[in-house]
């Protein structure tokens, strides 16, 4: 049943509602007639839709039993909310990191099968799963240094043997799995360029390509009109079993961009201020959609740079129609005339190109001139705090800069990143980033030996048009020699600091800095000895490598001078927007692509006897080792009862706050682990590296050095740092020891936060990590989309304050107990009992965030691998 091995074996995959199903055009396929469906419930409605809900009805009416399917439908066409309903898609993308946790939680769920009498070789994604190995490598050496690119691939070869050959046995172990090795890229660029045909077809039937991928910047691919969202790696294996992903209607809001930018604007500069106006507007959880002309003249790259930061925005999705930019990028891209025919074909049939959708009708409409646009930064700590160039000085970040020879400045800028496939996978940004580097190299300019500079671009076809356009050679020039292909710096992976830099850092404690290309930059993410870190366009990367320090008015200060001696400004050096459109239509080819891709994608020989069905563990690994998801606590039953305060937390808790991803330090209660199993310093790796091993990646939890527990105070402030109180002895702990302490007793434990908690990427150590320490509950002002679904998935409980109501108002310091009461069904009121330690009771109401029947199942079962087991185990003794 759920654990076959291919996809004729879930129910409705073709058979529900046949009478649907009628020729495509010009073709010799199927497809299924959403609007047929829609407009027999009531007449013209499917011009009303939304995109989003024309591809939405699309899986309904291919998938949905016919018992359901008017109800279904019905919650569309009537924009209610009311009824959960199934969509199933069509892939699941999975980075090494979280795809790689998926798959060892599988391969435990096969143990566990195993033990109790089942067949574990029926354990497989039942959809198509992709894993791209892009994470895992740090830049251990800068752009500058000409053999970069292969001394850090044999660096990640050493580090990651553990995980490499765990993944190179899934790939015989598993079926429905495929593997791009590491060195070739990054997953979402990847998605964009090659893996999304946009139209999918199978067993005769044109359908739309629909995924979800185990990293919140996975609607980078939403520029293609693709519906693609990032979620856990709990839901993604939820997914990978064959499992509908329960919705309810989304809020579906229209963006109506007008206007174009201006000279010198990056699609990075819109981006950025984009992100800014969003998150003001309150698009959290939204699907969005670009329209009107501001959007249909946006290259797909533009579209792509902004669809990626869906989730900086506090959104799902970032839609963009299909329309004839759509088409001239698949073109652009290699893809093969046939299937560039079809999804023409398709979009224009099932009413998803851009002129079908005029009288789309949405519930709310926000408006965005781009032509407001200036040129850009965002930053410190945040993505979504705009900050233009030109107002530097005046928000005091720039002033005077420091010419102490030998000395570094104030503000230093010690990461120079062009990397993140947010950027490197629009070719305007970085022929921009060429041309600049070209034309400081013509002045005479060069980086600050301070500033480690890096390429990592998420695809070899970038290399590729930038050799051909001869600028290649300039940016190694700068020091941007290609480093990678891999997220490196966005995702933390900055690698080591020259020790005489890190030393001078230390000493001195500087205000170090990083400027980078990515779309993240909360602290302690990009660098430990960068105290905060900038999000800029490529180009500017390069112009802050030269600089030199943050401290620096890059619109009107002197970046250097000459030979003549004249003063060069970034005015001076800054290209044209016609030479790099003229650049771009003479360097970036079809055949690059194709060079790129056709060998990537060839169909691998027979590999021959498949791999063993269960994995043969390494027991001393710190890498890889046996989940304990079905043993110990985590099999006991969660009381909710007596919980005490692991944390109490202010607003805008990120997943990097929970589980950081960076290099894992000697002093940290990880690096001490690893120090007693054997390991070195300079193998320590990263902590997102080692999140197959549950013993080193729980050590991670809550140790960011960022951390402000507010139970830990001195003179009234709070301390930061990876802290906690242990309770009732009222003893200050590194966090880890509270951990141990609370573990050996046997203590449930509960985490009190305020808004936005969770919010980043989309890591499901943040909920595995509190959950191994015995957190039952998170109480919380408002979660995040996809942190809420992986507590859930882990058998944690999100519980909601009401509006008004906080761990301020209700002044809780860490030494209450708390109980939850109340029946828990979707979004139910509940009773969170504060057991104040003179004796008080306080009962406060708060909502259940188990949203729909689904979650409530997979929560009251302890979580998605154990409702899984659950239903596989009830399977198997059925049919036997």
């Amino acid at each position: 049943m759920l654990a076959a091995a291919t996809l004729e074996s879930i129910p409705g995959l073709w058979a529900m509602n046949t009478e649907y199903r009628k020729p495509l055009p010009g073709t010799r396929l199927d497809y299924f007639d959403a609007r047929a469906a829609v407009d027999a419930i009531r007449p013209g409605a499917y011009d009303t839709l939304p995109y989003t809900a024309r591809v939405l009805a699309e899986n309904l009416v291919r998938r949905c039993a016919p018992e359901t399917l008017a109800a279904s439908l019905g919650q569309l066409i009537e924009r209610k909310r009311e009824l959960d309903f199934p969509w199933f898609p069509a892939r699941v993308v999975c980075h090494d990191i979280l795809g790689q946790t998926a798959l060892v939680d599988l391969a435990g769920l096969r143990d566990a099968i195993a033990a109790q009498g089942g067949d574990p070789s029926l354990v497989n994604p039942v959809v198509p799963t992709q894993l791209v190995v892009d994470h895992s490598l740090a830049v251990e050496c800068g752009g500058f240094d000409p053999d970069a690119f292969a001394k850090n691939r044999a660096i990640e070869d050493r580090r990651n043997v553990d995980r490499f050959d765990f993944i190179e046995w899934t790939k015989k172990a598993f079926e429905n799995v495929d593997v791009i090795p590491p060195g070739n890229g990054i997953l979402h660029q990847i998605n964009l360029e090659r893996m999304s045909p946009v139209v999918q077809v199978k067993d005769g039937v044109a359908f739309p390509d629909t995924l979800v991928g185990t990293d919140s910047h996975t609607p980078m691919v939403d520029a293609l009109g693709v519906i693609a969202i990032g979620v856990g790696g709990l839901e993604a294996e939820s997914v990978m079993l064959g499992r509908a992903s329960w919705m309810r209607l989304p809020d579906i809001v229209g963006v109506e961009l007008t206007g174009k930018p201006g000279p010198g604007i990056t699609a990075t500069d819109v981006v950025l201020s984009l992100t800014e106006f969003l998150r003001k507007q309150k698009v959290v959880g939204a699907y969005l959609e670009f329209y009107s002309a501001g959007a249909a003249s946006l290259t797909l790259g533009d579209r792509a740079t902004i669809a990626n930061m869906a989730p900086e925005f506090g959104a799902t999705a970032a839609m963009f129609y299909i329309d004839d930019q759509t088409i001239k990028y698949l073109k652009l891209t290699g893809r093969d005339d046939a299937l560039v025919a079809l999804v023409e074909t398709y979009a224009k049939q099932a009413g998803l190109w851009a002129d079908s959708l005029q009288r789309a009708e949405y519930e709310r409409v926000l408006t965005f001139d781009l032509s407001s646009v200036v040129r850009t930064l965002a930053g410190p700590s945040n993505p979504h705090r705009r900050l233009p160039v030109s107002e530097l000085a005046a928000r005091g970040i720039s002033g005077t800069v420091e010419n102490d020879e030998g000395r570094m400045p104030d503000g230093a800028v010690i990461i120079a990143a062009i990397t993140s496939c947010t950027n490197t996978n629009n070719p305007r940004n970085m022929i921009a980033a060429g041309l600049l580097a070209r034309n400081a190299n013509r002045a005479g300019l060069a980086r600050k030996p301070w500033a480690k500079t890096s390429l990592a671009p998420g695809s070899k076809a970038v290399t590729l048009y930038l050799q051909e356009a001869g600028l290649l050679p300039e940016l190694e020039k700068l020091g941007f020699g290609v480093v990678a292909y891999a997220c490196t710096s966005c995702n933390g992976m900055s690698g080591a600091l020259d020790p005489a830099i890190q030393q001078e850092v230390v000493e001195r404690d500087l205000y170090a800095t990083a400027v980078l290309s990515g779309n993240r930059n909360f602290d302690g993410r990009i660098h430990p000895y960068a105290k905060q870190a900038f999000l800029a366009s490529p180009p500017l990367v390069v112009a802050y490598a030269i600089a030199g320090t943050i401290r620096f008015d890059i619109e009107k200060d002197v970046l250097g001078h000459d030979a003549d001696g004249r003063p060069v400004r970034l005015a001076d050096i800054w290209p044209t927007d016609e030479e790099i459109d003229a650049i771009v239509a003479s360097s970036v080819k079809p055949e690059q692509f194709r060079k790129v891709y056709e060998p990537m994608f060839a169909l691998a020989p027979d590999a021959g006897e498949r791999a063993s069905p269960l994995y043969d563990w390494r027991p001393q690994s710190t890498y890889i080792r046996r989940p304990p998801y079905w043993e110990g606590a985590l099999a006991g039953e969660r009381t909710l009862r007596g919980m005490r305060a692991l944390a109490v937390l202010g607003d805008n808790i990120t997943t990097d706050h929970l589980s950081p991803s960076n290099a894992i330090l000697a002093d940290s209660a990880a690096g001490e682990y690893l120090a007693r199993m054997g390991l070195p310093e300079e193998d320590f790796n990263s902590y997102a590296t080692h999140r197959g091993d549950h013993l080193t990646a729980q050590r991670a939890t809550f140790a960011n050095p960022t951390l402000k527990n507010e139970m830990v105070l001195d003179n009234g402030q709070i301390v930061q740092g990876s802290l906690a109180r242990i309770e009732p002895e009222g003893k200050v702990t590194r966090m880890w020891e509270a951990i141990e302490t609370y573990m050996e007793r046997k203590q449930p434990l509960i985490v009190i936060a305020g808004a936005d908690y969770g919010q980043g990427s989309s890591r499901d150590w943040a909920a595995k990590g509190v959950r191994l320490a015995g957190t039952e509950a998170i109480v919380a002002e408002g979660f995040e989309r996809i942190h809420r679904t992986n507590l859930i998935g882990m058998g944690v409980l999100p519980l909601e304050f009401k509006a008004g109501v906080n761990r301020l108002t209700l002044g809780i310091d860490g030494t209450e107990t708390f109980d939850v009461i109340g029946e828990r069904k979707p979004r139910a009121d509940l009773t969170l009992v504060i057991h104040r330690r003179n004796g008080e009771r306080v009962d406060v109401p708060v909502t259940c965030r188990l949203d729909t029947a689904e979650e409530v199942s997979i929560y009251e079962a302890g979580g998605v691998l154990q409702r899984f087991a659950q239903d596989f185990l009830e399977s198997s003794q059925a049919t036997a």
